[in-house]
């Protein structure tokens, strides 16, 4: 049986956090840099902008690779690398073809691979709620993030319902805006991607957040 810790045992314990920006702050907090977050938001809702701003905020301290399992190198995901300029973030975030999970885990496994992972999205992967803790605790000095689709306001499918409870940092994008339902939450709790259409959605003025990159 482990031996159990003090509170001051406890407290000693130091965990490499990222120390994001503003306005990803005021939104998120400090997350710690690995394990798993989980984004799931309706299509149209903004959930893909959302994703390619917070990969080029990431890549300020990591380097990454962009999974797009639902549609591979298609024009949208081509036209999204051109709206973000994900061109300014080209040596520090490279895009997967529809790589199975398989080969990612093996990617992954390899020395000095890239640090974060978003997989797009959770229903492509043909992992089950066993194999995806198999999978994320494979590889638990990384950061994976996993989007999804929903049913309604929910992901779609038991894996999906299942990352999303294990899951530190649970984001649910709806109306241009990004809001922290995790464990970890900044001053404000969400992000707007799209400040303008985010206050014509929720009907506000105040406590805008501005994007650091823009969006068509």
């Amino acid at each position: 049986m482990a031996r159990a810790l003090s509170v001051n045992e406890m407290m000693a314990i130091k965990h490499r956090t990222i120390p994001f920006s503003k306005p990803w702050a005021d939104a998120f907090g400090a997350p710690s840099c690995t394990g798993m977050w989980f984004v799931w938001g309706r299509s149209g809702s903004g959930k893909t902008s959302f994703m390619m701003q917070l990969c080029k905020e990431l890549c300020r301290h990591f380097k990454g690779a962009y999974n797009s399992l639902e549609e591979g190198t298609s024009v949208t995901i081509q036209n999204a690398i051109i709206q973000h300029n994900m061109m300014s973030v080209n040596s520090r975030l490279s895009f997967l073809n529809a790589e199975p999970i398989d080969e990612l885990s093996a990617r992954m496994d390899k020395r000095m691979s890239p640090h974060f992972y978003v997989i797009d999205s959770i229903q492509y992967t043909g992992l089950n709620a066993n194999t995806l803790r198999d999978f994320v605790e494979a590889h638990k000095n990384k950061l994976i993030i996993f989007t999804s689709q929903t049913r309604g306001e929910q992901p779609a499918g038991r894996p999906a319902e299942s990352a999303k409870f294990d899951a530190a940092l649970k984001i649910w994008v709806e109306g241009f805006r990004a809001k922290s339902h995790g464990r970890t939450s900044g001053s404000v709790g969400y992000y707007d991607v799209w400040p303008e259409r985010a206050r014509e959605y929720w009907g506000d003025d105040k406590n805008i957040i501005t994007p650091t990159n823009e969006i068509l």
